[in-house]
C-alpha cells in the first residue's frame, strides 16, 4: 500500500458518537495519523492547522449536521481537493445525490467493516495524491512551456532588435532613431488608450506587438544604395524614386518571414508599417497614395514620430532642429500630411516628446 512506502497520511474523523472514534481508531490507527472531531465547526477551524488528506464526517450531528459541515469545508480553497467521506446510518438515493452534490467523494452505511473503511480510505487518499501529482505535473509543463515561450520571444525581439539596429547603422542615424520613435509611438498608444480614441482600431490589437513592429518600419533601406542612402545632399528625381522603393522592399521582406510562420500577429503589422509610413492623409505619399483611414492606423502612427524625430536629430544630410521648430512642421502637416487625429493627441503630449528627444 502507498501508506507503507511513505510517511502516515492525516485522516479526520468529525463524528459526535464515541463509539465511532473507538471503531475508527481501531480500525486505521496503524496506517495513518488521526485526529478527532465531535463538532463540525470545530474541526472547520483547524484544518488550516492539521492538513489533512482524508475527512470521514457524520451527517447527523447537535448544533450543525454533516451537510452545513462540509459546506464550511469547502469554502476552505486549501481543502478544495480533500477527499471526504460521509458515515451515515441513512440509506437512499436523496441522501446520496445530496452528499455527493455538496462535495463528498463517496458514503459508507453504519456499521461497517473494519476493512472495508480500511480500502475505501486508503482507495480516496490515493486518488487525490494521484491527481494532486497529475496536477502538479501539468503545472510544471506550463511552466516549461511559459519559459520556452519567454525564451523564443526574447530570441524574437533580440532578432527584430538586431535587424533594426543594422538600417540605423546602415544609414548612419546617431543616438538610437529606433529606441526613441517606440517611445514617441508608445506615448501616442497610451494617450489613444486613455482617450477612447480609435478605439475600434485598437481593440484587437496587441499594443506591444506594435511597439516591436515598428522597429521594422525602414527595413528595405538595406537594400538602398549606399550613394542614395548616404548622400549628403538633395536626392535627384531618380534618386528618390529609388530611396522610395525601401518600403515595397521592407514590405516584401517581411511577408516572406510571414509565410514561414503560423504566428503573424507581429508580422501583420509589421507589413503595414513598412510599406504605408510614408504615405499621406491627402493621398499625396507613397508607395500606394492612401488617403485618411485607409492608411492602417500603426501606419499613421509611424508617419507622425519618425518624421519628429527625423527633425529633432542630427543625420548627415541637416543639423537638428529644437522641438518647438518640429511641432510647428507638425502642425502644419495636419489634415495634410498627418491624420489631424495623432497630430492633436501629439500635441497635448508635445511636452513628454520633448523629454525623450532629450533624454534619449
Amino acid at each position: 500500500m502507498l501508506n507503507e512506502r511513505c510517511e502516515k497520511r492525516t485522516v479526520i474523523l468529525i463524528d459526535d458518537t464515541p463509539l465511532i472514534h473507538k471503531i475508527v481508531d481501531r480500525a486505521l490507527s496503524e496506517e495513518y495519523d488521526l485526529v478527532f472531531f465531535t463538532s463540525g465547526r470545530e474541526a472547520a477551524g483547524k484544518l488550516d492547522e492539521i492538513k489533512p488528506d482524508l475527512i470521514l464526517l457524520d451527517v447527523e450531528m447537535p448544533e450543525i449536521d454533516g451537510f452545513d459541515t462540509i459546506k464550511l469545508i469547502k469554502q476552505n480553497e486549501k481543502m478544495e481537493d480533500v477527499p471526504v467521506i460521509f458515515l451515515t446510518a441513512k440509506n437512499d438515493v436523496e441522501f446520496e445525490l445530496k452528499a455527493l452534490s455538496l462535495g463528498a467523494v463517496d458514503y459508507i452505511n453504519k456499521p461497517f467493516s473494519n476493512q472495508l473503511l480500511m480500502k475505501r480510505v486508503e482507495i480516496h487518499i490515493n486518488q487525490a495524491l494521484h491527481q494532486r501529482a497529475l496536477a502538479n505535473y501539468n503545472e510544471t509543463l506550463q511552466e516549461m512551456v511559459r519559459e520556452k515561450t519567454k525564451i523564443i520571444k526574447e530570441l524574437q525581439e533580440a532578432i527584430v532588435f538586431t535587424l533594426s539596429d543594422l538600417v540605423e547603422m546602415r544609414d548612419n542615424f546617431t543616438g538610437g532613431h529606433i529606441f526613441r520613435t517606440q517611445e514617441y509611438f508608445k506615448l501616442i498608444l497610451d494617450y489613444l488608450a486613455e482617450n477612447n480614441i480609435y478605439q475600434d482600431a485598437l481593440k484587437d490589437v496587441d499594443t506591444r506587438l506594435m511597439l516591436e513592429a515598428a522597429q521594422l518600419h525602414d527595413i528595405g533601406k538595406v537594400a538602398i544604395p549606399d550613394a542614395i542612402l548616404l548622400k549628403p545632399a538633395r536626392l535627384s528625381t531618380e534618386e528618390f524614386d529609388v530611396m522610395k522603393t525601401h518600403t515595397t522592399i521592407g514590405y516584401n521582406a517581411v511577408l516572406k518571414a510571414m509565410e514561414l510562420t503560423e504566428d503573424n500577429g507581429f508580422l501583420n503589422i509589421a507589413t503595414q508599417i513598412a510599406l504605408y509610413h510614408h504615405e499621406k492623409w491627402d493621398g499625396s505619399g507613397y508607395p500606394n497614395k492612401l488617403q485618411g483611414e485607409d492608411i492602417p492606423l500603426p501606419a499613421r502612427i509611424m508617419a507622425v514620430v519618425d518624421v519628429y524625430d527625423a527633425l529633432v536629430s542630427k543625420r548627415h544630410y541637416k543639423e537638428k532642429m529644437v522641438h518647438r521648430e518640429a511641432m510647428k512642421i507638425l502642425t502644419e502637416g495636419r489634415g495634410t500630411h498627418f491624420d489631424p487625429v495623432i497630430i492633436d493627441a501629439v500635441v497635448s503630449i508635445n511636452e513628454k516628446f520633448s523629454e525623450v528627444s532629450e533624454k534619449l
